[in-house]
């Protein structure tokens, strides 16, 4: 069975200012989310399934769904502030959507294989889709095991500041104990370092896993969503800023020993536009991926 690859969109129309200003970085104006998509394909992802906002659906439809949809089945559904389980009704006054694990819990519908998830607009590199790929495609119908793609912290840093990651912690059998986030990390003095409680910098390995929401899943996780969900919402309905992440749910699951989540170790190099002055440099590496063969330029 093909896994799935589930995009979070929803962001992409605010932060874009509209779908017309997706950044085109790639030597011919292709977007980050171009290479995701190629990389998936070829690494044997069956569909995808974009998770947008419903006010930037034809625009989507147009400028992205049409450019996929020849290669790979595609799928779109929709997160609002507003999709709440019966008996809740959120805050008039909020305006996001509920945050990553709520983007999830729109796939339920469509989604009835192992899947992916990953943010449109973050570079993961081919060998990331591979090993994610290799790993869900064994899972067929069972449950309770899922993974996650864990990047070399050394391989994720900006050159134009500090980056927030969160750090993961694993047990013998490679299995995730937690996730730290860590708002401040960068090299000092050629290690990287992260601040802690204290103020002060703490060096830790390059390889040390960190989590760059690549996360892989089986279908019963929709189930464990809807339920923790509720909890959530009874704590936090009219709190207009509060967020279900995806490491909420995948921490409860186990600290409460419901699920494993197997770290996957990656030797690709992440990359995105944390910073504005991380453009360039993103334009840079896209250019020399192109040329150096990795990418046919154009992608497609």
């Amino acid at each position: 069975m093909k896994p799935t690859l589930f995009v979070l969109a929803a962001g992409m129309g605010s932060r874009y200012g509209g779908l017309k200003q997706l950044d085109g970085v790639g030597p011919h104006g292709e977007t980050i989310m171009d290479y995701s998509i190629y990389d998936a394909v070829n690494a044997g992802f069956g569909k995808l399934v974009f998770v947008i906002r419903k006010s930037f659906e034809q625009d989507f439809r147009d400028k992205i769904v049409n450019k996929y949809e020849k290669k790979i089945p595609v799928e779109l559904v929709f997160q609002e502030p507003d999709k709440l389980p019966d008996g809740f009704k959120p805050n008039p006054e909020r305006v996001k959507p509920w945050g990553t694990n709520h983007a999830v819990m729109m796939g339920k519908d469509v989604i009835k294989e192992p899947f992916a998830v990953i943010n449109a607009d973050d570079f993961y590199g081919r060998e990331s889709f591979k090993i994610l790929a290799d790993s869900l495609s064994v899972l067929d119908n069972s449950e309770n095991r899922y993974c996650m793609v864990g990047y070399r912290v050394g391989n994720t840093l900006s050159e134009s500041g500090t980056v927030a990651r969160g750090v993961c912690e694993t047990d013998e059998n490679g299995n995730l104990t937690g996730v730290v986030e860590r708002t401040q990390i960068k090299r000092v003095d050629g290690k990287v370092s992260y601040k802690d409680e204290n103020d002060e910098w703490i060096a830790i390995d390059d390889n040390t896993p960190v989590s760059m929401n690549m996360w892989g899943f089986t279908p019963d996780y929709f189930k464990y969503s809807d339920d923790y969900f509720i909890n959530f919402l009874r704590e936090n309905q009219d709190n207009i800023k509060a967020e279900f992440f995806i490491p909420l749910l995948v921490n409860h699951l186990i600290v409460n020993k419901t699920a494993t989540v197997k770290v996957l170790d990656t030797p690709s190099k992440w990359f995105g536009v944390t910073y504005a002055d991380d453009r360039p440099d993103v334009v840079a590496k896209l250019k020399e991926l192109s040329d150096n063969g990795t990418y046919p330029n154009p992608l497609w």
